[in-house]
């Protein structure tokens, strides 16, 4: 059974974060993600699974082989989410920059 999961409840445990964080700069499989982790195996296959089940990864076969890679896509609706709060907070840290330039001791 395939549930469809959140993908903000998928980013929120620091694992699966670190995870993508591995797969910015190429496919990797699960042994290779692994053995970047101190935890057992199929506890990062777990934490695949869930990136997968948000669609925040992809899996493709090569041999016998699975390579898992990003979805950019799916990463770009956390951005589009995000970025009304990065627009706020430049905008409040332009004005204290502001301030502390016309601020004279």
């Amino acid at each position: 059974m395939n549930l469809r999961r959140d993908i903000f409840q998928a980013i929120a445990d620091p694992t699966r974060r670190a995870i993508l964080m591995l797969l910015t700069s190429q496919a990797m499989t699960a042994g290779t993600i692994a053995s970047n982790f101190e935890t057992a195996r199929p506890t990062v296959s777990k934490h695949l699974q869930i990136l997968i089940e948000c669609e925040l990864l992809s899996q493709e076969q090569n041999g016998r082989e699975i390579y898992y890679s990003l979805n950019p896509l799916k990463l770009r609706e956390i951005e589009d989410f995000i970025e009304p709060f990065r627009k706020l907070w430049d905008n409040r840290f332009s004005k204290l920059e502001s301030v502390m330039k016309n601020y004279t001791l």
